[in-house]
């Protein structure tokens, strides 16, 4: 199996300001002492920061969406997404056990009831699978598949942030979604047109999130809102985002490497 490490460089040098601050350990962000965004502020910081990030951007995505990948390395990212989605509500749950507030606990709850396939949805776990076996995989090769390091490194470091992050932070890192439903559609589009061996049975599952992303992202940005009450803690809101982006892509990432670049044998990820 190959080992994978992305990483982000960034640099930036601020001009020293006279203050009244005693060590950079104190330091303010830029801006945290203003007033906290409106909500089409903060969706427009969000988007802007997000943009280049998102998933859609990655090169094995756009490959996805040209019709450009195999057989091997659809069932590949199939695979190797399986991770995400089966971890997803250990992430949401560990959220739920961090939050003091009934209120946002009750709507939590709702949300994991939903992604477990409760309430006459399709739940993340079983929706995946079948998405799998309408592209031909197994679902005890998924099941038990173990994939790449990269992948279960990225998407751990995910569970662990819920569960040691304040719980708006983990709230927060959810609004990844909140401009998903663009992408997904786009994903289904490439399914059909470019990919017909896959079942179209399989896409049940895409069009149940569809049906479920609105009603689930005013949810999470109407929690944020509420109690991100500062614009530092909404600053913090949309860096826990940001920060779920850069799983995305280190996931895709892992997959690039180990399916385009270096055409692995699928059974790396089994």
């Amino acid at each position: 199996m190959s080992k994978y490490e992305e990483p982000r460089k960034g640099s930036g040098r601020a001009k020293a300001r006279a203050a009244p601050s005693s060590s950079a350990s104190t330091a303010q962000r830029p801006g945290s002492e203003k007033r906290p965004f409106e909500r089409d502020e903060f969706l427009k910081q969000l988007q802007g920061r997000l943009q280049e990030k998102y998933q859609d951007k990655h090169p094995i995505m756009v490959m996805l969406y040209s019709g450009k990948l195999t057989p091997k390395q659809i069932r590949a990212w199939i695979i190797n997404r399986f991770y995400l989605q089966k971890n997803i509500p250990l992430k949401d749950a560990a959220i739920l056990s961090n939050c003091p507030e009934t209120e946002v606990r009750r709507l939590w709850i709702g949300r994991i009831l939903k992604r477990e396939g409760l309430g006459g949805s399709i739940g993340d776990v079983d929706g995946w699978i079948g998405f799998a076996e309408a592209a031909g995989i197994a679902k005890d090769d998924i099941l038990r598949a173990r994939c790449l390091p990269g992948v279960r490194f990225a998407i751990d470091g995910y569970v662990n942030f819920a569960r040691k992050a304040d719980w708006t932070e983990g709230v927060a890192a959810s609004l990844i979604e909140y401009f998903a439903k663009g992408e997904l559609i786009k994903r289904i589009e490439a399914f059909k047109r470019h990919y017909p061996w896959i079942e179209p049975e399989g896409y049940r599952f895409f069009m149940s999130r569809l049906g479920q992303l609105d009603e689930a992202n005013e949810t999470t940005l109407r929690i944020v809102l509420r109690y991100c009450k500062t614009r530092e803690m909404q600053l913090k809101a949309i860096d826990a985002a940001v920060s779920m982006a850069d799983i995305y892509w280190s996931l895709h990432d892992a997959i690039y490497v180990a399916y385009v670049i270096q055409d692995r044998p699928l059974a790396d990820s089994l």
